[in-house]
């Protein structure tokens, strides 16, 4: 068998027998390697330091130069979701594995010549651009598949598979760290070296979810289940085309609802370990503050599928009202934490603030579902996904310019996030606003003759 045909769709439709519990590992193998997203902020302080070395030279870049590193990475995950969703729909989840694979992975090894020749434009364009498409070709390749394996329990199947994206800083954070100090020297900080060895393991890792990865065969379900008489409102049995989808007030409002859900969770996961040192100068080392990126990547993974498998039972509506209406009070109270020297608290709030951020992204799959039908839910959902990307430039601008003017204005490093965190929680409560006006889909956007 050439490897054109082992790539295409008709190749990966699962034989008798088999068992759909082996999805959710080759979802896992992709998702576990592009989560490592989540950690990219335990590089940044190391970046400014490349040429000072033990601290900043005047030619070394700066923190708000390299924080836009992460935000290329999501603006692009989003445009490739986007663009490429209706390509994976025809393609198939192996095809767009595969590219993920190499995108993801090239665009370390592209990065690591940036780094090398100290050419910051090359890491945007390697892990920014080309690792962001990487990004999204691999977010979105097994959603579809999963939803169509387990459609008994929709949130639970992508809640499993989006979870390994949440998780895969607690592997990252730890892994950069130990390479890193591998090795440098007196005279050199090995991220470089980090890059190329990150970009080699996460292909091949990658690779193997795309060889495991499998479709259910035309009209598949699984044994001993039918469909159940639909008693929610909120849940369809017609499908909606991707095109009248993008018609619909539903789309829109889904598309502010995950927009500003992500806003308030990602400039914080982008800064965590650089704010985290300034909140507790002294008290929060490096090191302990890469185990604070993992321990949030923890709650940002088990959110996902603990949201994800409650929605359920109890709507995605009424999830996401939890996200908004808790978090709201979370991120108002998170400047007291600091002000009174708590780290304890400090952890606790923003453990409880990731595992709904983590949350949102697992739901929102099964919400359009719901909302939509599964005809085209993966194609939806990678257009969905571009709020993914406005909130990938708003939250980590957000946070990392409004900390630069406040400390310009003499405010104490420990105290430059407050006004940040109460624009968060005025956010929470715009997406609280739109989520509340979430209705059926008018039934002139069905699709005709299908359901």
């Amino acid at each position: 068998m050439s490897s054109s045909s082992w790539l295409d769709r008709a190749n990966t439709v699962a034989p008798p027998g088999f068992s759909r519990w082996m999805v959710p590992p080759a979802a896992l193998c992709i998702h576990l390697c592009i989560g490592q997203a989540y950690a990219f902020s335990v590089f940044n302080l190391p970046m400014s330091k490349l040429i000072g070395i033990t601290e900043s030279a005047p030619d070394d870049w700066k923190l708000t130069s390299l924080g836009w590193i992460f935000s290329i990475a999501i603006v692009f995950l989003g445009l490739a979701a986007a663009f490429g969703g209706t390509w994976l729909d025809r393609v198939g989840p192996r095809k767009a594995m595969v590219a993920a694979a190499a995108c993801f992975g090239g665009g370390f090894l592209v990065g690591a010549a940036g780094i090398s020749t100290h050419q910051l434009w090359l890491v945007y364009l390697g892990y920014g651009v080309l690792g962001g498409i990487g990004l999204g070709l691999g977010y979105i390749s097994p959603v579809k598949t999963l939803i169509t394996w387990f459609p008994d329990r929709p949130g639970m199947a992508t809640g499993m598979a989006i979870m390994g994206f949440g998780g895969g800083a607690f592997v990252a954070s730890p892994l950069s760290v130990m390479l890193m100090k591998h090795f440098s020297t007196e005279t050199h900080i090995g991220v470089a070296e980090t890059f190329m060895v990150l970009g080699v393991v996460y292909f091949i890792v990658m690779m193997i979810g795309a060889m495991l990865v499998r479709v259910p065969a035309e009209g598949w379900k699984p044994e001993g289940w039918t469909p159940p008489v639909v008693q929610n409102a909120m849940i369809t049995t017609q499908n909606v085309h991707i095109d009248d989808a993008m018609k619909t007030p539903q789309f829109w409002l889904l598309w502010g609802v995950l927009c500003l859900n992500v806003t308030a969770g990602i400039g914080v996961l982008g800064q965590a370990s650089a704010m985290s040192q300034e909140m507790f100068p002294g008290r929060i080392t490096p090191a302990s503050a890469a185990g604070f990126v993992g321990l949030l990547s923890i709650f940002n993974m088990l959110g996902r599928f603990f949201w994800a498998s409650t929605s359920d039972y109890i709507g995605r509506k009424a999830t996401y009202m939890c996200f908004f209406a808790l978090g709201i009070v979370l991120y108002a109270i998170v400047p007291w934490s600091g002000q009174t020297g708590s780290i304890f608290f400090f952890v606790a709030f923003y453990a409880v603030i990731l595992s709904m951020y983590g949350g949102g992204f697992s739901t929102i799959p099964a919400y359009l579902r719901d909302v939509f039908g599964t005809r085209y839910v993966g194609a939806i959902h990678g257009r969905l996904l571009t709020a993914w990307s406005v909130a990938g430039v708003l939250g980590p601008v957000l946070v990392n310019y409004i900390r630069q003017y406040q400390i310009d204005s003499g405010v104490a490093k420990a105290d430059a996030y407050t006004v940040t965190m109460y624009i968060m929680a005025g956010l929470l409560a715009v997406g609280f606003v739109l989520n509340l006006m979430m209705k059926p889909v008018d039934a002139r956007f069905h699709m005709t003759g299908e359901k």
